[in-house]
């Protein structure tokens, strides 16, 4: 029996009973020896693993070599500057053939991840899929390569979520999403790098690595969805598919100056993307696309909505894109904030969503002051306390036995201390810092289940309250804050909780977008030297170090609709991108 429990104690580790003997006889000695070898055996196994991956990667770039070499008319300039409905109108018409389209993106993908370090696996399949494809109709993404994150299930590989202990889990199907990606004649040729363990909106751990930010290797590239970010950032791919809990598709997006959307949950399947900690609804995660422009998010979230995806998973409503809704030119009444009292936007935040404003507003939209109420409690009682509603117990079991990355340290570190030291030092601090006493506080969970309905009721009673003001103002959507810009490498695992401006509508479960609209200036950077925070904390002190040195970074603009209101939002999204473009285009002339 003790041996039985030491093995559940050490999974990795090679376990016999004179070391159990020893643990018995409460032997340092023999707990060291285990911590040992199980290190040993972790250590070996990524090892392993690593040179495995770098076959898989030769083996991508020899066949994309030998592609060029055999067709060397192929030019991959032209290909990697279209866009995605300039590629599916060339590949459909037979004026681009999807070998040329997919191998191109092979050898950038390479390119991209030798630099970045955004891809974990490419997926030789994608080559037989090429020739499946072909005996197949024309579905409305033929022959596109899509990268796909690494929690999101493709057949043969592991969702490791960046931890050792699930590199030998191979899926054994493909997600519902890669399904339908492949029933519209999509190619998913990559898998792309995460945080470990998901919650943390840095992109790093110990199997895969750091992946940095495309435009400035000194930043992040945002996460967890940050592989994904930085590989079509970077050229890589033209689209990929992302997960988002907390922030996870639209921080990533913005730091790596890209599009990204978040449905509401259940629009789009989640069967067979892992979850950091199964079972917890109180923050709805979804699946969602990233791409450079926001009619590459409508091509594939046209595609995604379909009778295969509605067969797949029944948990889904069979609701088609709605292109009349989309398509709509109607002027928009437009609520818009720029600060939500919690975490102060740092100067290039505000500035972007106060020039796209005026932009609006010169396009004919009616753009009205809204304020999101009870920020505080939305932050500290919804989400930090339905998000760790076990006191992190179930996330923090997820690192038994795992190397800790030097992203997730802080927070690891945080999870872990003991309820009696939280609570003293919740009860320390609220008198000097009072944003994290509560922040600590809430961390303790909710206590008991009854307590964990309680909150499910506050949360719906909070969702109608924000609704109900939304209402009153006869709002069609709402223009705020997205994170930004990139932060420097080493702040991210840091500053989870200024998420704010992003997680409230994953507490909320409304659909919500970034468009990048601007780049930081000079200007910017000079203002920061007089940013104070709202409580002039730590986390403050940490949020304006986290940006300095960011000029020509692209800065990006939150769109918000109701819920099942996708169509609503992509066409706000839309607007937005399109009098930022037209502002571009004028300071050039």
């Amino acid at each position: 029996m003790a041996l039985e429990k030491v093995k559940e104690l050490f999974p990795e580790a090679e376990v016999d009973r004179r070391l159990v003997a020893g643990l018995l006889c409460g032997s340092a000695a023999a707990i060291l020896m285990f911590k040992w070898v199980n290190h040993i055996q972790v250590q070996k196994k990524l090892d392993e693993f690593k040179t495995k991956r770098e076959h898989g990667f030769q083996r991508m770039e020899k066949a994309a070599r030998q592609f060029k070499q055999q067709n060397p008319g192929v030019k991959s300039a032209p290909i990697l500057s279209l866009s995605l409905v300039e590629l599916t109108a060339k590949l459909k018409d037979g004026s681009l053939s999807p070998e040329s389209v997919l191998y191109t993106y092979v050898e950038k993908a390479l390119e991209v991840t030798r630099e970045i370090n955004c891809v974990t696996d490419f997926l030789p399949e994608c080559e037989e899929q090429l020739r499946e494809i072909k005996k197949r109709e024309k579905g409305l993404l033929y022959g596109i390569p899509v990268s796909i994150k690494e929690n999101v299930a493709c057949k043969g590989y592991p969702n490791t979520l960046g931890l050792v202990k699930f590199l030998d889990c191979p899926e054994r199907d493909d997600s519902v999403i890669v399904k339908v990606l492949k029933k519209q004649g999509a190619i998913p040729f990559v898998k792309t790098n995460t945080s470990q363990a998901i919650l943390n909106i840095d992109c790093g751990n110990t199997v895969f690595g750091q992946t940095l930010n495309p435009f400035n290797h000194k930043k992040s590239s945002g996460g967890s969805s940050g592989g994904e970010a930085a590989l079509v950032g970077g050229g890589g791919s033209i689209l990929g598919i992302g997960t988002d809990v907390a922030a996870s598709i639209r921080v990533p997006c913005g730091f790596c100056g890209i599009c990204g959307f978040k449905p509401t949950g259940y629009r789009l399947s989640v069967k067979g993307a892992t979850s950091p900690v199964a079972g917890m609804n109180s923050v709805i995660s979804v699946t969602g696309p990233m791409a450079r422009d926001v009619d590459s998010l409508v091509l594939c979230m046209k595609a995604l909505l379909c009778d295969e995806m509605f067969c797949l998973d029944p948990a889904v409503p069979p609701l088609p894109f709605n292109d009349k809704i989309y398509s709509n030119t109607s002027p928009l009444r437009i609520g818009f904030y720029d600060g939500d009292g919690y975490f102060q936007p740092s100067p290039s935040m505000k500035r972007a969503v106060v020039e796209t404003r005026k932009l609006l507003q010169e396009a004919g939209h009616t753009l009205i002051p809204f304020n999101p109420p009870r920020i505080d409690f939305l932050v500290d009682e919804l989400f930090t306390k339905g998000l760790y509603a076990d006191g992190s117990s179930t996330l923090v079991e997820k690192f038994d036995g795992e190397f800790v990355d030097a992203t997730w340290t802080n927070q690891i570190r945080c999870y872990r201390m003991p309820d009696l030291l939280k609570r003293i030092l919740a009860l320390l601090l609220m008198p000097v810092f009072p944003r994290i006493s509560r922040h600590l506080r809430a961390l303790l969970g909710v206590g008991s289940v009854k307590k964990l309905w309680k909150n499910n009721v506050d949360r719906m009673a909070y969702c109608d309250e924000f609704i109900a003001e939304w209402r009153k103002l006869k709002l069609d959507v709402v223009l705020c804050p997205a994170l930004g810009p990139a932060f420097n490498l080493g702040y991210a695992g840091k500053l989870f909780v200024a998420t704010t401006y992003t997680h409230l509508y994953n507490v909320l479960n409304f659909p919500a977008g970034v468009v990048p609209v601007t780049t930081v200036t000079q200007t910017d950077e000079e203002e920061l030297k007089h940013y104070k925070g709202y409580y002039g904390d730590l986390w403050d002190k940490r949020m304006k170090e986290a940006v300095e040195d960011a000029v020509g970074l692209p800065v990006a603009v939150q769109c918000v609709a109701l819920p099942w209101q996708e169509e609503l939002c992509l066409r706000f999204m839309k607007e937005v991108e399109r009098v930022s473009h037209e502002r571009r285009g004028r300071r050039k002339i």
